[in-house]
Formats: structure tokens, sequence, C-alpha cells
């Protein structure tokens, strides 16, 4: 029989990994990429990954901004990696929280990391080999949701939150941003 060879993802949480946390980022002129995101991402590319992006974005769900915002503020930032040499093939987001959201996105549901619904919603779409691919998240949650994705490589960059003992302890790797994976990958 012939089957075809799965692909492997790096998979992106977005605020604290590509851009700075400024909290609820919803527009062009709050995104500030961080330092080395596009070297990374275009070696990550000539490595053999796919770059998709995993984001909780609550905002939408509190009211803070629509998802026709969001959407255009992903084309945006996408078309800033084309003109960079790099390609993101895609962008999964949770617009919901259980407790800190309006109808119809306050709900308990399987995206909002730790959940691993965004990753494996890709891992199906893509046919992603899980095992051979990697996550870059910032919160010990992008970690949990990588673990129970089967992500084989889990990897917390410290560009975003502040992170404790038992946030690092939940990763593979920890590297001060993104722009380590030009060395480590």
């Amino acid at each position: 029989m012939n089957h075809t060879p799965l692909v492997k993802a790096a998979f992106l949480d977005r605020d604290g990994v590509i851009n700075v946390d400024h909290g609820y980022v919803s527009t062009a002129e709050q995104f500030e990429f961080i330092d080395g995101v596009f070297a990374a991402c275009r070696y990550l590319q000539q490595q053999g990954y796919l770059l998709i992006v995993v984001t909780n974005q609550s905002g939408i769900g509190r009211g803070y901004y629509s998802e026709e915002q969001f959407w255009q503020l992903t084309d945006w930032m996408k078309q800033q990696f084309a003109a960079n040499g790099v390609n993101i093939t895609d962008v999964f987001f949770c617009p919901h929280h259980p407790v800190n959201a309006q109808p119809p996105y306050q709900l308990e549901c399987n995206c909002r990391k730790p959940a691993p619904g965004m990753l494996l919603q890709a891992i199906e779409k893509y046919g992603i080999d899980a095992k051979q691919s990697l996550m870059l998240g910032d919160k010990k949650a992008d970690m949990q949701a990588a673990k129970a994705a089967g992500v084989g490589r889990k990897v917390l960059v410290l560009s975003g939150q502040s992170l404790s003992g038992e946030d690092k302890a939940s990763a593979d790797e920890v590297w001060p941003s993104i722009k380590a994976a030009l060395t480590q990958v």
C-alpha cells in the first residue's frame, strides 16, 4: 500500500511568541513583532515545518474586538510574513472563555488551550505527524495542549509571560524567544 508521508508542523502561539503581548492586541498599530520572528519562521519552513498559528482570543468573547477585526489583523500579519518570505499555512483561534465572555462565546470548549482542539483540527486538516512536530508557546497552557495533542517537542519561550518553575517543567525546552529556533532546530 502507498501511504502519503505525514508532514510536520511548528505550532505557534501568537501573543508572546510572534508578537509582543500587549494584552488583547487587535490592530496592526498594536502589533509589535518579536525580534527575529521572520528569520526563525523562515528557517523552520526551510526545515520542512508547516507554520500553524494556534491562538486563544478571548478578547472576542469579552467584546473587546470582533471576529472580523481579528481576521483583518490576521490577514495583515500573514502579509507581513509573506513579505519576509514566510508562508503561514493556517491560523486557528478560540474566541471562547468559560467565565469572562458574553454569549455565544461564554462556554467550555475543546479549543481553548490547554485543551488540544485547535491542534487536533490542524493535525487532521493537514495530515500532520504530531510526534515530528513542535509547539512554541509562552504559557503552560500551550504546553498542556501540545502534550494532549501528542506533539513531540514542547518549547516554552520567555518572550511572553513570566513563568514559574512549574511552568518551565511542563516544557521539553525553554528558549529566550522564537529566534532561538535558528540554533535549536
